[in-house]
């Protein structure tokens, strides 16, 4: 079904956003620390629309990559800039040493619409960056359909598109109902994309945040979740416990569903990502934190 073999390792990969602060980028120099220690393929670091984290993002990529020795993919969006302009700043990636991108729209600031001389979707932007360099270049799927889509057939051929214009893989909005995943990557083989499909995983941190960013990007919370993690937004120790149960079995499902790649939005935070690497049997030294 997913293009696997049932001996084909695990392999993860974490996603990080830039932090605001000194102390938020000092912070997540130690999750890196700690993060690398399950071995990932590579990190990836997001990219706010219109430019908003543009410095900061090029920071932590920067970071990341001679902190921990491991690729680091840089999010490109199109949203705000021209052609010209996206295509230069792909440029000073390559000539930078990055080589994996994840392409992506970006949200549209509210009452804004895309330049006319801009890329309008990804898969224009992705067929852009195939023209510059050769990237390693990883497109957004939805395995409950992207927001602004007509329906889930026209997301496919959306998917498709961005395939066929160059990209190497897709990696999935986050999903709580794993056969929904499964029945996604069903769907898109039959529709002929045979480009690896990743999984994004998303450990529950704090629940609440949870369901109000998951009600903007078209992300379901199943009934099931709602009476798993009430009232354990105030145990934090609890909560973790909880949503490291919940990732692992989402994940030990996909893996039985010929699953064998995934991608752990980490919300900066290494322990429950940790721990859910361990529990997939890679082999993660656990190393005591003794700092004051």
């Amino acid at each position: 079904m997913t293009g696997t073999t049932p001996d084909q390792p695990i392999s993860i990969s974490f996603e990080l956003f830039p932090p605001k602060t000194d102390k938020g980028m000092q912070n997540l120099g130690h999750t890196v620390d700690k993060l690398t220690q399950a071995g990932p393929e590579y990190f990836s670091v997001t990219y706010g629309a219109g430019g908003t984290t543009r410095d900061r993002t090029a920071r932590v990529v920067e970071m990341v990559a001679n902190r921990s020795g491991i690729p680091v993919a840089h999010h490109l969006t199109c949203v705000g800039a021209s052609r010209d302009e996206v295509d230069a700043q792909a440029r000073g990636l390559w000539e930078a040493g990055i080589r994996k991108i994840v392409a992506l729209r970006g949200d549209l600031p509210e009452g804004e619409t895309l330049a006319e001389d801009g890329y309008h979707d990804a898969a224009e932007l992705t067929a852009g960056l195939r023209k510059i360099a050769d990237f390693d270049i990883s497109v957004a799927a939805y395995p409950e359909v992207h927001p602004e889509a007509e329906n889930a057939e026209t997301d496919i051929e959306h998917l498709k598109r961005k395939i066929d214009a160059g990209a190497n893989k897709a990696i999935t909005q986050f999903a709580f109902d794993t056969d929904t995943v499964l029945r996604f990557v069903e769907r898109a083989r039959a529709a002929g994309i045979e480009a690896p499909i990743v999984p994004g995983i998303m450990p529950v941190a704090n629940f609440a945040s949870l369901k109000r960013f998951s009600a903007g990007c078209g992300a379901s919370i199943p009934d099931w979740m709602e009476e798993m993690f009430a009232g354990l937004d105030d145990t934090p120790d609890l909560r973790s416990m909880v949503a490291t149960s919940v990732a692992v079995e989402q994940c030990r499902r996909l893996v039985a569903g010929g699953i064998r790649e995934f991608h752990i939005y980490t919300l900066n935070k290494p322990e429950v990502s940790l721990a859910i690497c361990r529990s997939l049997g890679l082999p993660v030294e656990i190393r005591a934190d003794h700092a004051a």
